[in-house]
């Protein structure tokens, strides 16, 4: 049973996490889950005991191979888009550190691009949208 089953329902925290690079972000191209085909940050799952910072470490590394650093807090949703699905979802900002962006979960990702803010693929994650949205407002709690 998972936890977003139908007989004993409870939200996931998800973490995303926008990696900032030469004035420019990271997005791939999602597959394989809801919001296929959407531009996403690298992010995942917090695991257990795991601090938010060492999920986004942990996450970047395996799905693009790369390392970051100066992690810090960036915006928080209660993301009820996807029913059943429930996420609370944390998005940090990080600065790229390391490495160049490889597919490490070709079955998730088609490809991993840094993109200029003013020039950002379509479709967007519904997250990643909010968050750009959020560097413009200066919001950073949306309860969806």
């Amino acid at each position: 049973m998972t936890n977003n089953s139908t007989e004993n329902p409870r939200p996931r925290v998800g973490i995303g996490v926008m990696i900032v690079k030469d004035g420019k972000v990271l997005l791939g191209k999602r597959k394989g889950s809801h919001g296929e085909g959407d531009y996403a940050f690298p992010g995942g799952h917090l695991e257990y005991m795991e601090s938010f910072e060492e999920c986004a470490r942990r996450e970047t590394m395996e799905e693009a191979g790369i390392e970051i650093e100066n992690v810090r807090f960036q915006i928080l949703a209660n993301v009820k888009a996807w029913k059943p699905k429930h996420y609370v979802h944390i998005n940090v900002i990080a600065d790229w550190k390391s490495g160049e962006p490889r597919v490490m979960e070709p079955e998730k990702c088609e490809g991993w691009g840094w993109y200029d803010l003013d020039a950002l693929p379509q479709p967007l994650f519904p997250t990643c949208a909010t968050t750009f949205g959020a560097m413009k407002t200066g919001q950073i709690y949306f309860d969806e």
